[in-house]
């Protein structure tokens, strides 16, 4: 059995297709969804709250996940945290291409999406910040930046292409543009001093020994 909150998104969404955003009313969404209007503004602030994803529920999912990273294992936070984004979207089917078609249309929708990615941008800025500052790399601000506008850059290319029908297979798209994007992501700073590696061979230790030296002191 549905809720109502799920039956006043369903409600709004079919009368968006119906009659477009603007010509849709609060009380026309109340009314198709059986619900009075106390209910939906205890859900929801606005008309234009119906049309988005509790983005507050999903950045407090995505902090948690980023809080348990390292500067070792920076990386694989901030692919599975931009994949719990992708999983939202996905797992809403329908609903997220109909909100796509939506925020192409209506600019306030619009702008609200980009300040919604905004968010996202910032906490994944925030923590590359203090993963970047403890590895001691040059420039943290600089790079913290780059690195959190590529992921979510990389995440909503990904998205898209999906929403358009482009893609089959966003999974496998969003696993190859976080590589692309990862790849090149500032890494522990090499230590210095001496890498022995050890091999077996067939030579007597003497006429190793010489050899050895010289590569090691190369």
């Amino acid at each position: 059995m549905s809720t109502s909150r799920e039956r006043m998104v369903e409600a709004a969404f079919a009368l968006f297709d119906e009659q477009g955003y603007d010509a849709t009313t609060v009380d026309q969404i109340v009314d198709r969804a059986g619900v009075s209007r106390s209910t939906f503004f205890r859900a929801f602030g606005a008309k234009e709250d119906v049309i988005f994803p509790r983005h507050e529920d999903l950045q407090a999912r995505i902090a948690a996940r980023l809080t348990t990273g390292t500067p070792q294992s920076y990386r694989v936070a901030l692919r599975e945290a931009a994949g719990l984004v992708l999983t939202q979207y996905l797992e809403e089917g329908q609903l997220a291409l109909s909100r796509y078609r939506l925020t192409r249309t209506v600019p306030a929708l619009r702008d609200r999406e980009i300040a919604s990615m905004l968010g996202y941008q910032r906490l994944f800025r925030e923590h590359a910040r203090a993963w970047l500052a403890e590895l001691g790399g040059p420039d943290v601000d600089l790079h913290a930046e780059l690195l959190a506008a590529s992921v979510v850059t990389a995440h909503n290319v990904v998205l898209r292409r999906w929403l358009r029908g482009e893609t089959d297979d966003p999974w496998h798209e969003f696993d190859d543009a976080m590589s692309s994007v990862l790849t090149a992501a500032p890494g522990p700073q090499a230590t210095s001093g001496t890498t022995v590696v050890v091999l077996r061979s067939g030579q007597d230790l003497d006429d190793v020994l010489p050899a050895l030296r010289n590569a090691l002191r190369d």
